[in-house]
């Protein structure tokens, strides 16, 4: 049986965990509308069903595979058919996620622990089937979504903050192992900042309020041009948003003065004052049924750009400017001594 890239190797083949919603789905069309081809990887059949539907209603080629991200198995079966069916991965993005609202001691030992393997797990199991095809060809760009919470720790999200602080160290230690063996395949992460998703309606949760992201928040769609732009460039980290940059620069300088200040605020901002709604499902083992989509209840809320997002993906010219500037100042300043 033909394959769906035959005769058609000149589009680029991406790999998105997560992909049936958040920023997984947005990230999926925006690789779709650049002409990538898309293997959609999740475990909602619904979502992953729409979200095929709609980057081929804008052209594209997509294919949706169901699968557990906790399970290597499944992730090694998906990886073997994407490259049966597309074509060589270039890019594999990490961004399938879980999460848990509740303080530490309220979280049952089940519980955390399917958190960390979908958040943790999950990338390492991605990053190695991704890299066990694309180092034997000396290409190919692996992306995992990281947040700010790698560095900065908040309460009432202890599993996903361990979660994304352990993919930081564990992509920190294969990239010097990559290095070490002089591989050309570019290992990086993109660190977020809050943003509006469907995580905040299906989270776990242990409060009688719906769960919110702190502000300020951003769209999703940032997120995937953030995403597309860090597999496109050999750029070690991405950050995204200056809440990230504020959050993972004050914890290097002061960390305990952050600790005391989210004791104080951290617990009130990431609650609103509504009720759960009845009958609420979370997806910490199941998907939640239906499409949701890329965005979550938070649109009124939500900025579309960030000008610090536009400023590190354009340092030459910033740079450029800056030294323009500084010449000119240091022109003023000669003619007017003189």
């Amino acid at each position: 049986m033909a394959t769906a890239h035959s005769g058609q190797r000149g589009s680029r083949c991406v790999v998105i965990t997560g992909a049936s919603a958040g920023i997984g789905r947005a990230a999926a069309l925006a690789f779709a509308s650049r002409g990538w081809h898309v293997a959609l990887l999740a475990r909602g059949t619904d979502g992953l069903e729409a979200a095929r539907k709609e980057i081929e209603t804008i052209g594209g080629m997509a294919i949706a595979i169901a699968v557990d991200v906790t399970d290597h198995a499944q992730v090694e079966a998906a990886a073997e058919r994407v490259e049966r069916e597309l074509g060589p991965i270039d890019v594999w993005v990490n961004n399938a996620m879980a999460t848990i609202f509740c303080p530490f001691e309220q979280i049952s030992p089940e519980d955390f622990e399917q958190a960390t393997r979908v958040t943790y797990l999950g990338a390492v199991w991605g990053t190695m089937a991704a890299l066990r095809r694309m180092k034997p060809r000396n290409a190919g760009t692996i992306v995992q979504v990281g947040s700010a919470l790698a560095y900065r720790s908040i309460p009432l999200q202890a599993p996903y903050c361990g979660a994304k602080s352990a993919l930081r160290g564990f992509t920190d230690s294969l990239r010097s192992e990559l290095i070490h063996d002089k591989s050309r395949v570019h290992l990086t992460m993109v660190q977020l900042s809050a943003f509006n998703t469907p995580q905040f309606d299906w989270g776990k949760t242990c409060f009688d309020k719906e769960p919110q992201p702190v502000p300020p928040i951003f769209q999703p769609e940032l997120a995937a041009e953030a995403i597309v732009w860090a597999a496109e460039h050999r750029r070690r980290e991405l950050w995204v948003g200056f809440p990230a940059v504020k959050a993972i620069l004050g914890t290097r300088v002061v960390p305990g003065f952050i600790d005391r200040l989210l004791a104080r605020r951290a617990y009130s901002g990431q609650l609103t004052d509504n009720p759960l709604p009845p009958g609420r499902n979370d997806n910490l083992y199941q998907p939640v049924t239906g499409d949701h989509g890329a965005h979550g209840r938070f649109d009124a809320q939500s900025k579309n750009y960030s000008v610090q997002y536009w400023l590190t993906t354009h340092r030459r010219p910033v740079a450029a400017m800056a030294i323009l500037l500084t010449a000119v100042a240091v022109l003023a300043w000669i003619t007017v001594s003189a």
